[in-house]
């Protein structure tokens, strides 16, 4: 090896050091402070009330004629009310739903992105500003697994689960309201990117003659008007879908938080194959 490229590399072993002692521990600190930031929002405190999280409510738009509308209030993960009231496509006649007062609906898109954004913290402070990253291969490791969780977090908010329409039928969801919702009316809320989502389905009862043609749908975050299933030997077919939604702001937030501490993750992991395909097809 020349004396210049004994220089190069040593200057290049001595860059990678200060990597790993100082540049690496101060993109940790980074990514604890953002993640800190994106946890708080799932649990804000009620104004002078540390104890107790902060309600917020928040009114459903409707590009359907305003078919639908109605007030959601979301506690955290809860979605602890939900005021609607229902145009009816036959009779014209509006029909008001609300949760009973014993009940409240979990977010379960919400609190798994919660649980994730906090699995990922845990993995960050596992490492204080004392811990001595060894190799490049360690620090990797670290942010695969830190990615992990965040890309699971960010996913359970852009990608709401799929349901069949049975499954729909004989939810909890079915039981929350008072008065109680009709046999020929279902709903699903759920989470889609920073949106708060609800879907009324209107139904009707196939008669027999009309059910040679019946084939059951699978399963899907919104299905259309047409959409057959059978539940209790009985088959329906939706008549009606009405889809609203409302902007909650602190879910932007939460998302833009996963994707800064996501850039973070990948940028460190990228300085670290600078070095690493320099040792391994550098001049030895």
């Amino acid at each position: 090896m020349s004396a210049a490229s004994q220089a190069e590399r040593a200057v290049l072993e001595e860059e990678f050091v200060w990597l790993l002692k100082e540049e690496v521990h101060a993109v940790l600190k980074q990514l604890k402070d953002i993640l800190k930031e994106a946890s708080r929002r799932f649990c804000m405190p009620a104004a002078g009330l540390e104890s107790q999280l902060k309600q917020e409510n928040f009114i459903l738009g409707s590009s359907t004629m305003d078919q639908v509308k109605g007030v959601l209030t979301l506690q955290g993960e809860a979605l602890t009310q939900a005021d609607i009231n229902l145009k009816m496509a036959k009779s014209n006649q509006v029909m008001h739903y609300a949760f009973r007062d014993d009940k409240q609906w979990k977010m379960q898109q919400i609190q798994d992105a919660r649980n994730h954004v906090n699995q990922a913290l845990q993995l960050l402070n596992s490492r204080d500003e004392s811990y001595h990253f060894k190799t490049g291969a360690e620090v990797n490791k670290l942010m695969d697994a830190v990615m992990m969780q965040l890309t699971r977090a960010r996913n359970r908010l852009t990608t709401p689960a799929t349901m069949t329409l049975p499954e729909l039928a004989s939810s909890g969801l079915m039981k929350m309201f008072a008065p109680p919702m009709p046999g020929d009316l279902m709903v699903n809320f759920y989470i889609n990117l920073s949106k708060l989502c609800l879907t009324v389905y209107q139904l009707h009862v196939l008669q027999p003659s009309t059910t040679k043609n019946f084939k059951a749908a699978g399963s899907s975050v919104l299905h259309n008007p047409g959409a057959m299933f059978e539940i209790n030997n009985t088959k329906f077919e939706v008549s009606h879908v009405h889809k609203v939604e409302c902007v909650v702001p602190w879910l932007n937030d939460t998302l833009v938080f996963f994707t800064i501490s996501l850039q973070l993750c990948q940028q460190l992991k990228d300085k670290i194959s600078v070095f690493s395909s320099y040792w391994n097809h550098g001049p030895l």
